[in-house]
């Protein structure tokens, strides 16, 4: 069973985070933007059990992911599964006719713009996700996929890098929710 141990942060703007990072010597991606389309489910309620499904249009990459229920209460650590799908938007929109004839139905879309960085702390290869989230803000996102028995490590490796970077300081608030949960809540800063 595969977990994302994950901590985000709302940030007034990247580029001190930019910079910490650059001196870490994260290497860093092109910006890309990507599109989620919540599904609700049609015999339960995901907003109670804390669970979601998306399809994410990536570029021109797609990816149908299933995320459970959060697993403790200083990190978004949660099992994941996620299947890449057959490129291009005609792929999207055909899993989203598949999973409306099932029953499910469209929630909403979060649309951002992300900037990927992989930093190496602690014997581990961080996920550094700089988000700017239309309707919502600036975030950063600190990510490790682990098995099960490697939980524990992921969460403390994500926990020390979030503090080396001067996360949860003044003005940058850690955030548990997830985006789709800020963008119904009306939660962001442009909301």
């Amino acid at each position: 069973m595969t977990f994302e141990v994950e901590q985000k942060f709302l940030v007034p703007d990247h580029s001190v985070l930019l910079a910490k990072l650059g001196a870490l010597g994260a290497n860093r991606d092109e910006p890309i933007e990507q599109i989620d389309c919540y599904y609700a489910h049609p015999a339960r309620d995901f907003a109670e059990t804390d669970e979601s499904l998306r399809i994410r249009r990536s570029g021109g990459d797609n990816f149908l992911t299933y995320k459970g229920p959060k697993l403790d209460a200083e990190t978004k650590t949660r099992r994941e599964i996620e299947v890449p799908l057959a490129p291009g938007e005609s792929a999207a929109a055909t899993l989203g006719a598949l999973l409306d004839a099932l029953g499910f139905s469209p929630v909403a879309t979060v649309r951002k713009t992300r900037t990927l960085l992989t930093a190496a702390w602690q014997g581990q290869s961080v996920e550094v996700a700089l988000d700017d989230v239309d309707s919502l803000g600036t975030f950063i996102e600190l990510e490790l996929m682990a098995d099960e028995s490697e939980v524990d490590a992921a969460r403390d490796a994500i926990l020390s890098l979030s503090s080396e970077l001067g996360l949860g300081s003044a003005g940058h608030r850690a955030e548990r929710r997830s985006y789709l949960e800020l963008l119904l809540e009306g939660g962001g800063e442009g909301a």
